[in-house]
């Protein structure tokens, strides 16, 4: 599932790959044109909203064919480009995960893009993006993929639900006035289970739990180590996740049936928070009250603003793509602020450039500047974590057997810590 949450995104095909040149670009078409073979995942519906861009990149470029060719399973698609990258079957341009960019950069198969970006075709300067969701797409001040798109990670909320708990205080007011701390959140929680419902839906993905670890006041990653078992402020925000989620006020959204999942839960206010981005909005459309629904950010101890999780994926370029300057063309456009423009309206993810902030703000829900706010503060996956392939996801695997009880809470963060001393030795 891990992907529900940052976004939206392509479609699979058994793609016809043409190797040539060293390189799996198509090259040179009987017509004179370059073609530009690229990828990413998702479904058919995803895809379209990659029509608009292409189509109007290719009236601008009329010496330039976009083939896109995507991969249905988020799960499968990663391993399949790898596959390509070792035969040189690749495409010249690509998606990347932000729990994948590590393992990409380190294994040396991206064109590092820093002069392209600073030079004078470049329509996507790096002033123009946000520091914080880079996450392990920098390596040593050398970039290799850049922010295509993003989904902070927000609390959504239930306005039916919290005043059938009895909760009077509205989320976004109490964030405005300072006042939204951990400890109101967790008396909420507290007061829909008595109610009989689930507090808050979460996946079960770095987003939420490193969020909740910041809300504590904890830290993940300190130094180069892997600090969330051992730091006192995360210890206790695991064991807060840990006993939520083993008395039912927590619920795993990877565990519900698909019958009754977390959006069919949601939609029917049998929880009062949902923790997600901005994709939610396509979920409520189905079936719920528009006006019932509004955001929040994960709330911190003292109240004040706190960095939050923002889910990313990246756009990258073959290092051995046989048409380096069509392929850069191709990037910096598709990155660019005119660019998000047309591949993100009426979508379900928040750009990642500077000025496309009109794409969000268009009425709904009512406090979606808070998308933008997480966006500009927050942070994509720890380098340090993301630098090591697998290792988010062995981390999320493990911390499953501790929220469901299959492993007790404190051998669960010893074997936790020794799986990551382990990874990154």
């Amino acid at each position: 599932m891990r992907y529900k949450v940052t976004a939206v995104l392509a479609l699979s095909l058994s793609a016809v790959l043409t190797a040539c040149s060293g390189s799996g670009s198509t090259g040179t078409s009987g017509s004179g044109k370059v073609t530009i073979r690229w990828s990413t995942w998702g479904t058919a519906d995803d895809i379209k909203v990659y029509d608009g861009f292409e189509k109007d990149f290719e009236e601008r470029h009329p010496d330039i064919d976009l083939k896109l060719e995507p991969v249905a399973e988020y799960e499968d698609y990663h391993p399949k480009l790898l596959t390509q990258l070792t035969s040189k079957t690749a495409p010249d341009v690509f998606y990347v995960g932000d729990d994948n960019i590590g393992k990409f950069v380190s294994s040396g198969v991206l064109k590092p893009l820093d002069a392209d970006l600073a030079g004078p075709a470049s329509k996507s300067k790096p002033a123009d993006f946000f520091e914080g969701i880079y996450g392990g797409a920098k390596k040593d001040a050398v970039t290799y993929g850049m922010p295509n798109d993003t989904n902070p990670e927000v609390l959504w909320f239930d306005k039916k639900a919290l005043a059938a708990a009895g909760i009077t205080e509205n989320p976004a007011d109490l964030y405005a006035s300072g006042k939204w701390t951990m400890a109101k959140y967790l008396d909420m929680n507290a007061k829909l289970k008595a109610a009989g419902k689930a507090g808050s839906l979460f996946w079960n993905w770095y987003g939420s739990t490193y969020s909740v670890i910041n809300g504590f006041g904890g830290k993940v990653w300190d130094g180069g180590k892997f600090v969330a078992t051992t730091n006192p402020k995360s210890r206790r925000a695991l064991q807060t996740l840990a006993d939520g989620y083993q008395d039912k006020t927590f619920l795993s959204a990877d565990e519900l049936p698909e019958s009754n999942g977390p959006e069919t839960q949601f939609i029917r206010h049998q929880a009062g928070f949902y923790a997600g981005g901005r994709w939610v909005i396509d979920n409520i459309k189905k079936g719920g009250d528009l006006d019932n629904y509004d955001i929040v950010p994960f709330p911190s101890q003292d109240g004040k603003p706190m960095r939050g999780a923002v889910a990313a994926s990246y756009l990258a370029i073959n290092k051995d793509t046989a048409h380096p300057k069509e392929a850069f063309t191709f990037l910096t456009e598709f990155v660019s602020k005119e660019g998000q423009k047309i591949r993100l309206k009426g979508g379900s993810a928040v750009p990642s450039v500077k000025g496309a902030e009109s794409i969000v703000l268009d009425g709904y829900p009512k406090h979606a500047q808070t998308f933008l706010d997480v966006r500009d503060t927050g942070f994509a996956n720890y380098p340090d974590e993301v630098a090591v392939p697998g290792l988010t996801a062995s981390i999320n695997e493990q911390l499953l057997k501790v929220w469901t009880g299959k492993v007790a809470f404190g051998k669960g963060l010893t074997d936790l810590q020794a799986l990551v001393d382990k990874e990154i030795r």
